[in-house]
């Protein structure tokens, strides 16, 4: 059985940032993403600028309208330790 050897970290990514990345990926405008999950085009553009804190209850609602668990938004450079 092949083992799986995981992606080199290259860059950090703040949570805003993380967002905008989604985002793009998706081919949404941040128009887009606030009529997707009812947060202000404004908040969005504050949050992936870092000029707004994402916080939990954000993160759940842009979690769900980005299909992505609001973890990958909250803590995108959050690796797990293996067990050795």
């Amino acid at each position: 059985m092949n083992k799986l050897i995981p992606a080199r970290k290259r860059i950090d990514v703040t949570p805003g940032e993380s967002v905008r990345i989604l985002r793009e990926l998706q081919g949404l405008s941040q128009t887009q993403l606030s009529a997707l999950c009812g947060i202000p085009q404004t908040t969005i553009s504050s949050i992936e600028n870092g000029r707004v804190n994402l916080g939990v209850e954000r993160a759940k609602v842009l979690g769900r309208a980005l299909r992505c668990h609001p973890a990958v938004l909250v803590f995108p450079g959050w690796q797990l330790e293996s067990a050795a």
